[in-house]
């Protein structure tokens, strides 16, 4: 688990200026700069042929498995504070109790216990939800984000406006940046960490965010993706296996 000026997975040590620490968000001159906007346009504009063709097969697998929308539209945080509507595929059953993930939410930020979904053990997703989660395609119509200028392909996630109004004034300061589609936190064993080191992880990107550090996450989020699908995959294995009324691999061998 990654600890407070610890060198992270991406090989950096992410440690934070102290005396920034306290401080509410600040208005910056320039919080989206050219070159982060040319990467982001000319990253789109490459995977075009590829992202047009998957995002229509998952629309068609959303409406197969699920009354309703393909698309979803979420409030959430971005610069500096300011709010905007954020584009998913949708995962979730129409009209999913909210109330489930804020007191889920409330409760990583104060027990120091990594920060896992609940997918695992979700009722409210859709068939197959998990899996366009684990894969993280459900996030792709955040390019139309992207391309609005609202977010960037790297930065930290946006949060949705009850987690912002929970933040410390150290917190909100990971508004800095533009939100992202991928972010450090994200390359660096996001399951594995705490709330806190995730803000630690969003701050470090905020005062250090440059064209190298957006390339090198870009590149490592394929692999942490396919980690996190496979972490995922094991540990459903192993809840399978221990699940009640279901004899284990010994006591099957001993009988």
């Amino acid at each position: 688990m990654l600890k407070p000026n610890e060198v992270s997975s991406i090989g950096i040590n992410y440690s934070v200026r102290e005396d920034r620490q306290d401080t509410l968000p600040v208005a910056i001159q320039n919080p989206l700069p050219t070159w982060k906007r040319i990467l982001d346009i000319t990253c789109i504009v490459l995977a075009l042929p590829l992202l047009i063709p998957l995002g229509v097969l998952i629309a068609a697998f959303i409406k197969l498995v699920s009354p309703g929308p393909a698309f979803f539209r979420q409030k959430r945080v971005g610069i500096l504070g300011k709010n905007f509507l954020c584009l998913k595929f949708r995962t979730m059953k129409i009209n999913a109790d909210t109330s489930v993930h804020q007191a889920h939410l409330k409760h990583l930020m104060t027990c120091n216990h990594p920060t896992r979904k609940l997918d695992c053990a979700d009722d409210r997703l859709i068939f197959g939800g998990m899996f366009l989660r684990s894969l993280g395609v459900d996030e792709l119509p955040q390019l139309i984000n992207i391309l609005r200028g609202e977010m960037s392909l790297v930065g930290p996630r946006p949060c949705i406006p009850y987690e912002f109004d929970l933040y410390s004034p150290r917190h909100k300061r990971r508004c800095e940046a533009p939100p992202g589609l991928t972010g450090l936190w994200q390359v660096s064993g996001k399951n594995h960490t705490t709330f806190e080191e995730q803000i630690n992880l969003d701050l470090y990107y905020v005062e250090h965010k440059s064209l190298w550090l957006d390339l090198k996450i870009i590149a490592l989020t394929i692999p942490a993706i396919l980690a996190l699908v496979w972490e995922m995959k094991t540990r459903r294995g192993k809840t399978a296996s221990t699940a009640p009324g279901k004899p284990s691999k010994n006591a099957t061998e001993n009988t």
